[in-house]
């Protein structure tokens, strides 16, 4: 396995059976430090399996990725949407960008805006 100059310093890992220390072992040789998340704490990692589990099915898997460098140029992008636009049931269906004492007219015409060249599509009021 060669990681290049790219590698990171560290990765996070659950205690999954399927991670077995082989598997630990490549990353060590390449001179990343595995860290495991404590035993028996599932929401240690749950924000960024979800992150990962929603990038995956709004975006990724409704594109073709080439290489990494394709890859880090559009996660700017949703990452944007996500924060800016997306509804999260958590924050009664606005987004982590938005105070919820924003009143959307309810009249007017409707703009639409292409993120990720049509992938997703958004839609707000004109003002």
């Amino acid at each position: 396995m060669n990681l290049g100059q790219k590698a990171d310093s560290f990765l996070i890992r659950d205690r999954d059976a399927r991670f077995t220390a082989a598997f630990d072992e490549i990353f060590t040789g390449e001179g990343v430090k595995v860290m495991k998340t404590p035993p028996q704490t599932p929401r240690a990692n749950c924000y960024a399996e979800r992150w990962v589990r929603t990038v995956r099915a709004e975006c990724t898997d409704r594109m073709l990725i080439y290489d990494e460098r394709h890859l880090r140029s559009f996660l700017p992008e949703y990452t944007e949407h996500y924060n800016s636009h997306r509804p999260h049931q958590s924050r009664q269906q606005f987004p982590p960008d938005q105070d919820e004492g924003i009143v959307v007219p309810k009249e007017g015409p409707i703009q639409q805006r292409k993120v990720l060249s049509g992938a997703i599509n958004e839609y707000r009021r004109a003002a």
